[in-house]
């Protein structure tokens, strides 16, 4: 997928900085497609800082797109059992500094999906000048630290290498402990009948 945003890019030279907003656009509307993709062709094509910038502000103005879209399509949704969870909930009934906060946190998680955050507060109580200053503010960090990463691994230094190790190893614990956990659950079953 990189490689074909790269041609993208380099066959449009002139309005490849519309291009790459316009798919970050896209990934956030869709809410859970990694744009990680996306920022590994923009730092190949811009440069690190320029690349990092375009990743952010596609970020950023997805976000508020999709914000928008959302509210208008699924608010009555912030009604139904589905989001019955306390801490679902929290973040539903947030406003103003609470709401900032909430937001704010959540998009500095690195294992929280984006779009779920986007999802949830828009259909929720909090603002969207609240939403979009917090999620703005929270995507640095997190969009720093996956561009420094996939700069490295895409450049092959010695922090790609340790990268990519501990991102390999985090996966098999991550992978392993899933499967005990259905190993037991269908034990248990077994047990029970």
């Amino acid at each position: 997928m990189k490689e074909q945003i790269i041609t993208l890019f380099n066959t449009y030279e002139n309005v490849a900085y519309l291009i790459s907003i316009a798919i970050n656009i896209m990934i956030s509307i869709l809410g859970l497609v990694p744009s990680v993709f996306l920022t590994a062709a923009n730092l190949a094509v811009f440069g690190f800082w320029k690349g990092t910038f375009l990743s952010f502000a596609g970020e950023a103005i997805g976000a508020i797109i999709s914000f928008l879209l959302y509210r208008k399509g699924f608010k009555k949704l912030s009604e139904s059992k589905l989001f019955s969870h306390p801490k679902v909930r929290r973040l539903l009934d947030a406003k103003g500094l609470e709401a900032f906060f909430l937001v704010l946190s959540l998009r500095l998680l690195p294992f929280v999906p984006s779009g779920v955050v986007t999802f949830v507060a828009a259909i929720g109580k909090t603002s969207l000048l609240i939403f979009m200053i917090a999620s703005s503010i929270g995507k640095i960090p997190a969009l720093l630290l996956e561009a420094y990463s996939v700069y490295q691994l895409m450049n092959w230094t010695w922090q790609g290498k340790v990268i990519l190790t501990f991102l390999s190893v985090f996966l098999f614990l991550f992978t392993w402990k899933k499967i005990n956990r259905k190993k037991v659950q269908i034990n248990k079953i077994e047990r029970d009948l």
